[in-house]
């Protein structure tokens, strides 16, 4: 396998930068650029100890005074041979030192390639690497807790233990099957029974924490929407706390859709601003009404603007019985600075409700309260064993649509050499959780996530 070499840190003016090396001539190339102050090369120093002397481009000239360091594989990151440069973190200078990299014999590592390195070198299971790339992408502390726990292997041991359970059941049938004269306790339909129901219910717990795990993520969508004039780019701007929308009297004014990142408690909103929904005829104006309604239609939590100081109106009805067949609704009847007009109707009492000013800021608390009484878990904590992405779902509902057939089919009386077959398709799933079973499509996806270096 051939040497790559990447800049492991981002491209920006900063206190230090690292240039990365891995692969069998990792000690070779290194020797090629660098050169300790005392002592002899880099090849021949003590793994993991940090060297202080001189990094050097093809023809000698000197880029930086640095630290450099080797570790030997297996007992590295990707499992190979290692080397890092430590470098002061200008751009210029971690450039060029990666062009000296390369002069010397390395190549460019790949997007993810030291990673899939590492997973390929069975360093890290599949779940521990997507959750080197969520830990990358953090943008919460929350987000952070559970990129960590995945990474310290949280999901993996999860998955792997009913892997395993599956595994003994398997196991035991067939060695009932295939040694019938050896003093083996006989294989039941009903032990197999109640070991499939056991696995099925620990796959729907870990279904159920899916959707916490992807708004942790990924943030949960959520519009803004309401009459023209209600309030809701006043509203928007409020939340993030500066002036990111225009607000003007006129109605109208919002045409597009602006989204921003919110954290409420522990949840991350993924706001969205919308034109106010109407009838037009303004062609530009339509549009925007048409990407609001799309907006609702994407959102997982819809904040519903009542303009307080108006009258309640066939509009607002409509809208909130649109809104209610699409997503969890709390209506924030705005405007509590002036004047209130408006009644509420009876067949919207039922619904989370705040009275607040967008325009003072009176009453958001209230509001961000009511946001995270809908998310009543909150974001899993650092030990929670959570599906983090898509992928992982999918290949869980799998494996629970296979032992349901197979649950179903013992019902149905069919023998279990029958059912073993749904056994072991759910099996297959969950291997592919964890990277047991995995084809080299899937990894390439996955590996695209990453930045350049890690």
């Amino acid at each position: 396998m051939d040497t790559i070499a990447a800049i492991a840190t981002a491209m920006a003016p900063s206190g230090i930068g690292i240039l990365r090396l891995s692969g069998p001539q990792s000690a070779e190339i290194l020797d090629r650029v660098f050169t300790p102050d005392v002592g002899g090369p880099m090849s021949g120093r003590k793994p993991k100890t940090l060297v202080y002397g001189s990094m050097r481009d093809a023809k000698g000239q000197l880029l930086d005074r640095c630290l450099a360091t080797i570790s030997r594989g297996p007992a590295s990151y990707t499992g190979e041979d290692t080397a890092e440069l430590q470098c002061h973190g200008s751009p210029v200078a971690l450039a060029l030192g990666l062009e000296a990299l390369f002069a010397a014999g390395a190549r460019q590592a790949l997007p993810g390639e030291f990673t899939r390195r590492a997973f390929l070198a069975g360093k890290l299971d599949l779940t521990r690497a997507e959750a080197v790339a969520d830990l990358i992408h953090a943008e919460t502390p929350a987000a952070v807790r559970q990129a960590a726990g995945q990474l310290s292997g949280t999901l993996a041991r999860k998955v792997e233990g009913l892997y395993d359970i599956l595994t003994d059941l398997c196991a035991h049938y067939y060695a009932v099957l295939d040694y019938p004269d050896e003093d083996i306790d006989p294989f039941t339909a009903a032990e197999m029974a109640e070991t499939l129901e056991q696995v099925s219910r620990e796959l729907d717990a870990l279904a159920a924490t899916y959707q916490r795990a992807k708004a942790v993520n990924e943030g949960v969508p959520c519009a803004i929407v309401g009459r023209p004039n209600s309030g809701k780019s006043t509203l928007f701007n409020a939340l993030l706390g500066r002036e990111r929308a225009i607000v003007t009297e006129i109605p109208g004014t919002t045409r597009d859709t602006v989204e921003e990142r919110l954290t409420v408690g522990e949840i991350t909103l993924r706001l969205i601003d919308t034109a106010g929904l109407r009838e037009t005829e303004d062609p530009v104006e339509r549009l925007g009404v048409a990407r609001s309604r799309a907006a609702m239609e994407g959102a997982e939590l819809i904040l519903v603007v009542l303009d307080t100081a108006s009258p309640f109106a066939q509009e607002d009805g409509a809208l909130i019985q649109e809104a209610r067949q699409l997503a969890p609704v709390v209506l924030v009847c705005n405007k509590e600075d002036l004047p209130p007009v408006q009644d509420l109707p009876a067949e919207v009492q039922d619904l989370p409700k705040v009275f607040l000013s967008a325009r003072s800021g009176e009453g958001l608390d209230g509001l961000e309260r009511q946001i995270a009484a809908c998310f009543p878990g909150g974001a899993p904590n650092g030990t929670d064993a959570v599906l983090a992405n898509a992928r992982q779902m999918e290949a869980a509902a799998r494996a629970r649509e296979a032992l349901r057939r197979g649950a179903a089919a013992l019902l149905d009386g069919l023998t279990p050499d029958a059912v073993v077959a749904d056994v072991e398709e759910a099996m297959e799933a969950l291997g592919e959780i964890t990277g047991k079973r995995v084809s080299e499509d899937v990894t390439n996806r996955i590996f695209q996530r990453f930045c350049v270096g890690k």
